[in-house]
C-alpha cells in the first residue's frame, strides 16, 4: 500500500470528515492537484473525476478565466462585511441574475453554502405569510426522494425515510411530505393533501426535474407545471431548489425553463462559481420583495451570514457566467449527454440493472441492490476514475468541458464495474 503523506495521517486525529463513520472509514484520498477534469493524486495517479467535486466545477478545475479574475479581486479586496457596506462584484453579479433568471426574480439575497440559502428561502417564505398577517403558515411541502441540505431546518424538507437524517425524526418540526405526482390520479393525491394542510402551508419546496442526493431521481416537466398551478390555488409559494440543477445541468440554464414557469423564490449554488469558492443566491419575485417593503423595521428580512455576499466569490461567480455568456457550454452538455447515453446505454442488457436514465450532463445506472457499498466505490478507482455511488445508484456529473476521451473512460469504467457486479 503506498504511504500517505505526512499532513493526512497528522490529520487524521482531528479532521472530521462528512458522510462517514470516522471509526471505520478508510483514509480520504489525498489530493494535491487539479486540472481539466482530473484529480492529482499525492502518489502521482490522476483520477478522472465524474463528479465535479460535487457538481461544482462546471467548466472544469482550474480555469483561467475563472483563476484570473479571482487573483485580480484578492489584490483589491477579498472581503469585506455586507451589513451597511456595498461592492462591485455583488452589485454587478446580482444584476446578472435577475435577468439571466426568468420572470420577476429580481431580488438576490447572496450567502455562503447551498443549504444556508435553502434555510434563508424557508425563512423567506414563512415571514411572507406573516409580513402579510396570515397567521398560523408554519409548516412546508416537500417530497419523498428529496434532499435540500444538511442544516437544521432543511433536513425537515428532505426525504424522512430514505434520506440521511431519520435519526432526528421527532425532534424538529415535521413537515407535510408527499409524492411527486407521475399521473393524473396522484396529482389529485397531492391536491387533496394541500387541501387539507393549506391553512398551515407556507410553500412548496422542490428540486425541479432531478431530485439529485435523493437517488437522482427524474420527472416530467408537467409535474412543476402542475405544483405551480396548485400552488397559486391554496395561495402557496414555491420554492425550487435549483443548487444541483441550475447553470446547465440538465441541458437548459435551469431547469425550470423546460416547464415554463417562474417559481416565488429559487436557491442557487454549485456551480454558481465554477466550483471554486462557496457561494449561493436565494432570489425573490417581487411579490415576495414587496411583503418586506415597509416603513416597519420588524418587517425587515433579519439575516446576515458573516460572509455574505463574498467579494472573491462573486468575482468567481462573475466570472463563470462570463463563460455561460459565451454559449459554447450548450453544445458541450449536448456533447456530454450524447456521451453519456452512448456510454451507459449498453448497462440496461445488464443482469442487476434497473434503469438507466441521462438529462443533460447526468447519466445515471440504477442497481437492483448493493451489498457492499465501499467495495463499490473503490472498483472504481481500480479503474483510474472518481466516481462515488448514491447507495443503489451509480452517477455521473462531469465537467461540460470533460474530453470525449475521459468521457468514454468514465462511462467504461461504469460498465465494467456493473458487468461484474452482475
Amino acid at each position: 500500500m503506498t504511504q500517505q503523506p505526512d499532513w493526512l495521517e497528522q490529520g487524521r486525529a482531528h479532521l472530521w470528515r462528512p458522510y462517514c463513520q470516522m471509526k471505520t472509514a478508510k483514509p480520504a484520498l489525498p489530493v494535491v492537484r487539479t486540472h481539466g477534469t482530473r484529480l492529482v493524486l499525492a502518489d502521482g495517479r490522476e483520477l478522472v473525476d465524474g463528479l465535479a467535486s460535487w457538481w461544482t466545477a462546471c467548466h472544469g478545475y482550474n480555469h483561467p478565466h475563472i483563476a484570473a479574475a479571482v487573483r485580480k479581486q484578492l489584490e483589491t479586496m477579498p472581503h469585506v462585511m455586507f451589513g451597511g457596506l456595498s461592492h462591485e462584484p455583488a452589485n454587478r453579479l446580482a444584476t446578472r441574475l435577475a435577468k439571466l433568471l426568468p420572470g420577476d426574480l429580481d431580488h438576490v439575497f447572496l450567502a455562503e453554502s447551498g443549504s444556508v440559502s435553502v434555510e434563508i428561502a424557508m425563512k423567506m417564505a414563512l415571514q411572507f405569510h406573516i409580513n402579510r398577517g396570515v397567521k398560523g403558515k408554519t409548516r412546508f411541502l416537500a417530497f419523498r426522494g428529496g434532499y435540500h441540505g444538511d442544516t437544521l431546518a432543511t433536513m425537515t424538507v428532505c426525504d424522512p425515510d430514505e434520506g440521511m437524517h431519520s435519526l432526528f425524526a421527532g425532534v424538529m418540526t415535521e413537515q407535510v411530505i408527499g409524492d411527486l405526482p407521475r399521473d393524473v390520479a396522484a396529482e389529485a393525491a397531492l391536491v387533496a393533501l394541500i387541501e387539507a394542510h393549506a391553512h398551515e402551508l407556507a410553500a412548496i419546496v422542490v428540486e425541479p426535474l432531478v431530485q439529485g442526493a435523493g437517488g437522482m431521481l427524474f420527472h416530467a416537466p408537467d409535474i412543476l407545471r402542475a405544483l405551480r398551478r396548485v400552488a397559486d390555488d391554496h395561495g402557496l409559494l414555491l420554492i425550487l431548489d435549483e443548487i444541483f440543477t441550475g447553470f446547465g445541468r440538465t441541458g437548459t440554464m435551469f431547469a425550470m425553463e423546460q416547464a415554463g414557469i417562474v417559481p416565488d423564490i429559487v436557491t442557487l449554488s454549485k456551480a454558481l462559481t465554477g466550483g471554486t469558492l462557496p457561494l449561493s443566491a436565494a432570489i425573490a419575485r417581487r411579490h415576495v420583495f414587496e411583503a418586506f417593503w415597509s416603513d416597519d423595521a420588524g418587517a425587515a428580512l433579519m439575516h446576515g451570514p458573516t460572509y455574505m455576499a463574498h467579494a472573491l466569490a462573486c468575482a468567481a461567480a462573475n466570472a463563470s457566467l462570463d463563460l455561460f455568456e459565451t454559449g459554447q457550454w450548450r453544445a458541450d452538455v449536448a456533447r456530454v449527454s450524447a456521451g453519456l447515453e452512448a456510454g451507459l446505454g449498453p448497462c440496461r442488457a445488464m443482469p442487476g440493472v434497473v434503469d438507466v436514465r441521462v438529462l443533460g450532463a447526468i447519466g445515471v445506472v440504477e442497481l437492483e441492490r448493493v451489498d457492499d457499498l465501499e467495495a463499490l466505490r473503490g472498483a472504481f478507482l481500480e479503474h483510474g476514475v472518481w466516481v462515488r455511488p448514491l447507495g443503489r445508484v451509480v452517477y455521473l456529473t462531469p465537467a461540460f468541458t470533460i474530453t470525449d476521451e475521459d468521457l468514454a473512460t468514465l462511462t467504461g469504467a461504469v460498465r465494467a464495474v456493473v458487468s461484474v457486479r452482475g
